[in-house]
């Protein structure tokens, strides 16, 4: 029996004798009870009822929180997530249950249609997947999941296993979606970046024609209220671009939306650092790997960082522009505060994102208790509108681990403080108000429990698990 299994399969004497009749179970239990229930049997649905499928960055996240209860489990999410990977190297958002009815979420199988309309691309023919990606947080979460059990981890050639893969993923969108030519990779749909509703879409969506509105149904307003949700015209312009992304085989580069998204490279970059220490596990070296995520990092800084600003923003690649490198998008989201997760960031720019991060556009410890999705002062902030304004778990992760990376060690036990005391009120929520820590959206949301076991557990301190390299330029 694995430590989920254990955990929540108490018996009646040691309850009795662990806790006092009428407590209420640990924040450790109660969050391992999240993952068991919404675990399948080889991977773990977000949440039962609005997400009943496999989603490719919550399972990373789920992975990083699963390896303090089963390494086992948390290795067994990832390879589950990565045999699902196409021939051209891409992962997939969504890997589909088969037992799902395809009524119960939209785009379902039936509508992405992977194995033809993405033969090309080598979709597997086993499995029915979206055609679409998201973050590539995973070879990071691979390489914790290891540490976990570093024995158990060599026993089973889990890297051995799965490094040929995170190769290939990486590689994809290092070739593949290096659509500016400056180096960093684009999302072509705004369910890539993983922020689905963020304002910062707003005018690379414009130009796009919506989908008529008879020609789909929206099954996730079945489980969340419409005001929460992204509007109808946001929703036909995403089925639009992905309608016309699958008709086109799947193929890169001739869309009309191409972003270049600073969370989304930020976490490749990590990843890649993650790989390098990967590569050196399996006896190869990985400096060739360290001196990619560096450059990477400059191309970042060079193409995305705005000094206005005072963060990264995003660059629409559509956009007309003299130099033909698009332009900067100028809405501030908490997307362009992730970057503080790398090692290597000119001092200058960690300490003008440190100001940003406490300032009047996000006000962390201020006026809000968890980040913020979009900018306090924006025309678009809704406080509990999906991705424009509500607070989320995993970028609170993220800005927790970016803060500690940084050196600002008492900014970061406050923030993982927050998380764990609203993880914990809120039921698992999937996302909270970022003034009142209310919850929205589902609750018993699996990354909001494996996030907060992960903080639950982790040391407080930067350790071999979390470093990726070096220290940060002048």
């Amino acid at each position: 029996m694995d430590r989920t299994a254990q955990l929540i399969s108490r018996s009646p004497e040691r309850s009795i004798a662990y806790d006092p009749p009428g407590s209420p179970p640990s924040l450790h239990v109660r969050a391992a009870r999240v993952l068991e229930g919404n675990w399948t049997g080889a991977s773990t649905v977000p949440s039962r009822g609005l997400y009943p499928h496999q989603w490719s960055w919550d399972s990373a996240f789920i992975a990083i929180g699963l390896r303090h209860l089963s390494p086992l489990r948390a290795q067994t999410e990832l390879e589950t997530l990565l045999t699902a990977q196409w021939g051209d190297g891409r992962v997939p958002h969504i890997v589909f249950n088969p037992s799902v009815p395809l009524d119960a979420y939209f785009p379902s199988p039936d509508f992405w249609r992977s194995s033809t309309a993405g033969h090309t691309a080598g979709a597997p023919r086993t499995v029915q997947t979206s055609g679409i990606v998201q973050p590539p947080v995973h070879a990071l979460a691979a390489w914790l999941v290891h540490r976990a059990d570093p024995g158990l981890s060599r026993a089973r050639g889990f890297l051995a296993r799965v490094y040929p893969r995170l190769a290939a993923w990486h590689r994809y969108l290092l070739h593949r979606r290096d659509l500016g030519g400056g180096g960093l990779a684009s999302v072509v749909h705004p369910w890539e970046q993983g922020m689905d509703n963020s304002p910062a879409w707003d005018l690379p969506l414009s130009r796009v024609t919506p989908a008529p509105a008879r020609s789909f149904r929206r099954a996730d307003l079945d489980h969340g209220a419409a005001e929460d949700r992204p509007t109808d015209l946001d929703y036909g312009r995403y089925v639009r671009l992905a309608t016309e992304y699958r008709d086109g085989e799947y193929a890169d580069g001739a869309g009309e939306f191409a972003v270049e998204d600073p969370a989304f490279n930020a976490l490749l970059i990590a990843s890649e650092h993650a790989l390098a220490r990967i590569a050196a596990e399996l006896g190869a070296p990985g400096t060739a790997r360290h001196a990619r995520a560096e450059r990477l990092t400059e191309a970042l800084v060079e193409r995305l960082w705005d000094p206005a600003s005072g963060m990264f923003l995003c660059r629409d690649l559509r956009a007309p522009a003299p130099d033909g490198r698009g332009t900067l998008i100028p809405e501030r989201c908490v997307s362009g505060l992730i970057p503080l997760l790398l090692p290597g960031l000119p001092r200058t720019v960690v300490s003008t994102l440190l100001r940003t991060v406490s300032g009047p556009h996000f006000g962390l410890g201020t006026t809000t208790r968890l980040l913020p999705s979009y900018d306090l002062q924006g025309e678009a902030f809704d406080p509990h509108r999906y991705w424009r304004g509500p607070a989320w778990f995993n970028t609170a992760w993220l800005l927790e681990r970016g803060l500690r990376t940084q050196g600002e060690l008492p900014r970061a036990d406050a923030l993982r403080q927050s998380v764990l005391e609203l993880a914990e009120a809120t039921d698992f929520a999937e996302y909270v108000d970022p003034y009142t820590g209310e919850a929205c959206g589902a609750t018993g949301f699996s990354w909001t429990a494996a996030l907060a076991l992960d903080l639950l557990h982790s040391d407080t301190t930067v350790t071999a698990d979390m470093e990726l390299k070096g220290g940060n330029r002048r």
